[in-house]
């Protein structure tokens, strides 16, 4: 409890993964099945492992054990002797569903709804798996597209009018009374034939003016994938984003997103609560959905990390269940933890790096690409050299 473990973790295989995204990262061969997340954490559908005298063990049941030296008192309390957080690499190969995720008293409440009523939790139905709000962070390590927020309602209307001003007439005429809920309902709740109608109307307008506006390469290739889909309009009603490596975007509950293209590092709340929208033959609970969102304007706020030392870079995000920090080391660039931190998990995206540890920094750990380490709040002072980039998480303390 007092020292560094490595990680050993788990690729999740989603058919909209990659075949060589992550595998590249971690220095192995292209794979048949696509591999979309690596899960770095201790979420119980899929925790990490740690080595205790020779024998992995899950690490949501070693925090169990010994809560308030790994976690810190303080991070203990807070979250139940959980650990708050949930690390991943996320490769999009395709689009990924359009979601939402709920506040903390949406989270308690729909859980507490759901429960009561006798659905099996992993009902394909259900939308609550657990009480907890799930606010999130993407940051990009290729160039990586995404849809996040409804767009400035002037905007959609003119990117309405664009591609679809007959079959949506009446929906445009909602939006012109900056009514954007009832819009938004409308759209989600149109009849089979009206929907396949307008999708055609869209796509055909986005073919005329391809390939000359990402817009239409959107519309385009989302219909390929979700012909049937009212998700393929997103592009005209969301912000669309296209984030250059190193950028991020935080996430808050209540905004519709979706991550469509591209390789990032993700960190969210321990949560696995999500309100989907379309792009997805999975379950779409419409009127849940309505009731989580924040139907509000919005515009793309990119950010990037704030310095905080000659080596770490940490991004301005406001949840209570992380902090995303970078660390850049070379020859002429050593890290030193400061004394007092949070639990820690460190994870190699470049080169090589050694980790020493102890009061006199004789023990240490070698990190290539790919690799991870916990640091519990209990551990001694550390140290990372080397000529590699690595990413952390944290809980603001």
């Amino acid at each position: 409890m007092n020292k560094p473990l490595i990680l050993k973790n788990t690729i999740q295989k989603y058919a909209w993964g990659s075949h060589s995204a992550i595998q590249q990262l971690m220095d192995v061969p292209p794979s048949d099945d696509p591999w979309a997340e690596l899960w770095v954490g201790a979420h119980p559908k899929a925790p990490s492992q740690v080595n205790i005298d020779g024998q992995w063990v899950f690490l949501d049941n070693f925090i169990s054990r010994f809560p308030e030296k790994i976690l810190g008192e303080d991070t203990a309390k807070k979250f139940n002797n959980t650990l708050p957080y949930l690390f991943k690499l996320l490769a999009a190969g395709q689009p990924l569903s359009i979601q939402a995720h709920p506040n903390a008293v949406q989270a308690h409440n729909g859980f507490k709804r759901e429960s009561e009523t006798g659905l099996d939790i992993n009902a394909p139905i259900r939308n609550y798996k657990d009480t907890r709000p799930k606010p999130e962070c993407i940051c990009a390590l290729t160039t990586f597209t995404g849809l996040k927020g409804f767009r400035e309602i002037p905007l959609t209307l003119k990117l309405l009018e664009r591609f679809c001003p007959k079959r949506l007439s009446r929906e445009i005429e909602m939006l012109k009374k900056m009514d954007l809920k009832q819009f938004f309902k409308s759209l989600m709740e149109l009849p089979e034939p009206q929907k396949d109608e307008v999708i055609l109307e869209a796509v055909e307008n986005a073919k005329k003016q391809f390939p000359q506006d990402i817009i239409c390469q959107w519309l385009i290739r989302l219909y390929h994938q979700y012909p049937s889909d009212i998700g393929v309009l997103s592009p005209l009603f969301l912000n669309l984003f296209c984030l250059e490596p190193g950028q991020a975007l935080f996430l808050p509950a209540g905004e519709l997103h979706a991550y469509l293209d591209g390789l990032g590092i993700e960190l969210m709340a321990n949560s696995d609560n999500v309100l989907r929208g379309g792009l997805t033959p999975k379950h779409v609970d419409v009127p849940e959905l309505l009731n989580v969102l924040a139907f509000k304007e919005s515009d793309i706020e990119i950010l990037l990390p704030e310095s905080i030392s000659d080596c770490e870079g940490q991004y301005p995000v406001v949840a209570e269940e992380f902090m995303l920090s970078t660390i850049h080391l070379s020859d002429s660039k050593t890290y030193i933890s400061p004394e007092q931190r949070s639990v820690e998990i460190l994870l190699c995206i470049h080169g090589n790096a050694q980790l020493t540890y102890n009061d006199n920094h004789n023990e240490s750990i070698d990190l290539k690409k790919g690799d991870s380490v916990l640091i519990p709040a209990n551990a001694d002072v550390y140290q990372l050299n080397g000529d590699s980039r690595l990413y952390k998480a944290s809980v603001p303390l």
